[in-house]
């Protein structure tokens, strides 16, 4: 069902607006719209322009409430507003100043890190590094040479150059060392090293003592630096840990009174002589609209006008939907393929009902429906899966039909059939012969779901004062009265009185199908249009007839489309036979139950999804598109109803 909206303006004082926010607007759902583009009738409007304050506050809130652990993040504590912004920022000052000093704990952490690094290669060098770094004739360069260079350094430049290489480290690819040398001779030492692809590494004038003293000395550093960072994260989570609570609180009011504060966005302003006024406009349920219209009924600075004429409203009402708990899932399928419009039928009861019931005729056992419906309760229950439900309802209809063909977990044998059987029942008709049962019933059902929508799609036509689709068009009345004849002539026919249905044949389908050829002249006729036909008569003739042979063949495939009804129900209960042949449960002997409960877990899985996809099909192809647009825009209620 979809709930009656009513269009609210909404206006009063401009400093007034967080008052009528937080002690009204705040207990209703509203579909707020964008003033100054619905009332575009009135003149004056500017934009309600005003920036937040309490933006930075609340983004210092939900930066520290991601501290907090999931279950921790709710609370039942109330602050008022000014309690919640003091707490927040002293919080925020003391938080603050142990981050700074965790900063500087890190900056230097990671310099320690870097010298602890850079030195840990030359472990080798049994000297003092910081003297080396001040020898007055010598001059040194730290760093790696690859492998298999150094090897052609030492084997064929190395005894003729002026210098001394200290190796402290190798691996599989590189050497680590020191190479000395006279001031005067550096550049060229520098070059021949750059030619073997030595990499320099600087090292800062800062260690002490050995590279394996500098190298303790700085762990020892990098774990103090570490315990006094892990302090600081300690002190924070203490911090936290004591004002969850107030944390918490704080967060969820300037949560909230930010967002009421964004409602300005939407509002509009316009000016008198003595003062400026906002004007805030939206939708409301016709109930909530009344009850808001009583409440605000002695309060002298607010004022409120409720729309009743549609003709004056820019916008489509937005659609909000209510159907009972049972048929709520259902919404599911119906948001897949587009919520209705809002003068548009709500098909939710609708398509459970078929849904449903069509599922069961195809998937019909006993033991597997009762399967899927307690199963899939159980997962609606503990899980909120929504289509666990759905699965669950299409259980409680399979197994409906399991009683209907006398199948329990493919046994056919254990209960007796209510109905028939599918896969051996037949029946003899007139011009057809011999035909499996549930195939026939299949088509008449199916028959009888496109007469159902052809009048739903009638009903929405009238509601949206469609003259073409009301009486014209293929899914109109037109087209019930030739389909509903062609339906009444085929019974007539396989009931054996053929002198009726040849009456009704020549009356009833030469008409309807002459009116839907001509809707277009006709619906133009109707609306005072001329001409009647545009464009070259003859022209028109051939594309509708071409259009005409078109409907005709679509009501034939729409109508056969259905016989899939009968054919999963038929194979269904081949499957399971296969299923009771491998686990020899045909032979007379005792059945493999291991097989047998493999093939019905197999069965139910497969089958049930191939038939809920194939369900989901009909329901989209061959029933929507006959009578649902679903160009309706969802009801999003802008503040949360406190």
């Amino acid at each position: 069902m979809i709930i009656k909206m009513k269009f609210l303006s909404i206006t009063g004082p401009k400093s007034d607006i967080d008052r009528v926010v937080n002690q009204y607007l705040s207990k209703y759902e509203i579909h707020l719209e964008n003033a100054l583009a619905e009332l575009k009738s009135v003149q004056d409007l500017t934009p309600y322009i005003q920036i937040n304050p309490y933006k930075e506050t609340l983004k210092l809130a939900e930066n520290y409430m991601q501290l907090l652990p999931e279950d921790r993040r709710n609370t039942d504590k109330k602050l008022t507003l000014e309690e919640s912004i003091s707490f927040v920022q002293k919080l925020d000052r003391i938080l603050t100043q142990i981050n700074e000093e965790r900063a500087g704990y890190e900056a230097k952490r990671s310099r320690y890190q870097e010298l602890y690094d850079k030195i840990e290669p030359f472990m080798g060098l049994e000297y003092d590094i910081s003297a080396i770094f001040h020898f007055k004739h010598l001059k040194l360069r730290f760093g790696k040479i690859p492998k298999e260079y150094f090897n052609k350094l030492k084997n064929y430049i190395y005894d003729d150059m002026a210098t001394v290489f200290y190796q402290c480290h190798s691996d599989d690819q590189y050497v680590w060392g020191i190479y000395f040398c006279v001031r005067e001779n550096i550049s060229r030492v520098d070059a021949t090293f750059a030619s073997m692809h030595f990499e320099r590494i600087f090292l800062p004038d800062a260690y002490e003592g050995t590279p394996v003293e500098a190298h303790a000395k700085l762990a020892e550093k990098l774990q103090e630096t570490n315990q006094m960072i892990a302090s600081c994260d300690s002190r924070i989570q203490e911090q936290l840990k004591d004002h969850t609570d107030d944390l918490a609180a704080a967060y969820s009011r300037l949560s909230a009174q930010s967002e009421n504060f964004d409602i300005r966005k939407l509002a509009a302003c316009t000016s008198s002589k003595k003062e400026t006024f906002y004007i805030l406009c939206g939708w409301m349920s016709e109930k909530d609209a009344a009850t808001f219209q009583k409440e605000i009924a002695n309060d002298p600075k607010l004022f409120c006008f409720i729309e009743d004429n549609d003709n004056n409203i820019v916008m489509q009402p937005p659609t909000k939907l209510k159907n009972p708990k049972i048929f709520k899932p259902f919404e599911m399928f119906i948001r897949m393929y587009g919520l209705p419009g809002y003068h548009e039928m709500d098909p939710t009861v609708f398509v459970a009902l078929t849904y449903t019931f069509i599922f069961g005729s195809m998937f019909g056992d006993v033991g597997q429906g009762l399967f899927l419906a307690v199963g899939g309760a159980l997962l609606y229950k503990y899980k909120k899966i929504t289509l666990a439900a759905i699965m669950s309802m299409a259980g409680v209809f399979s197994t409906f039909f399991g009683f209907m063909y006398g199948s329990f977990f493919g046994f056919e044998d254990v209960i007796p059939a209510f109905w028939l059987k599918p896969k051996t029942d037949m029946i003899t008709l007139p011009f057809i012969g011999t035909m499996n049962t549930v195939f026939v019933v299949a088509i008449a059902f199916g028959m009888f779901l496109i007469l159902t929508t052809m009048i739903m799609h009638i009903i929405n036509a009238v509601k949206a004062r469609d003259v073409e689709g009301t009486y014209f068009d293929q899914n109109a009345i037109s087209g019930l009265v030739f389909y509903g004849a062609l339906t009444a002539v085929l019974f007539l026919y396989m009931s054996g009185h053929t002198l009726p249905a040849t009456a009704v044949l020549v009356v009833m389908f030469v008409v309807p199908l002459i009116l839907i050829m001509l809707k277009e002249p006709l619906t133009r006729l109707v609306k005072g249009r001329t001409p009647a036909i545009e464009g070259g008569k003859g022209m028109f003739f051939v594309q509708s007839f071409f259009e005409l042979f078109e409907v005709a063949l679509s009501y034939m495939s729409n109508t056969l489309s259905f016989v899939r009804m009968g054919a999963f129900a038929v194979s269904h209960a081949a499957m399971m036979e296969v299923v009771l042949m491998l686990a020899g449960a045909e032979q007379g002997g005792s059945p493999n139950w291991i097989i047998i409960v493999l093939g019905n877990a197999f069965v139910c899985a497969m089958e049930g999804l191939i038939v809920g996809i194939q369900v989901l099909r009909l329901e989209y192809y061959e029933m929507f598109s006959r009578f649902y647009k679903g160009n309706g825009r969802e009801f999003k209620p802008f503040l949360k109803k406190s």
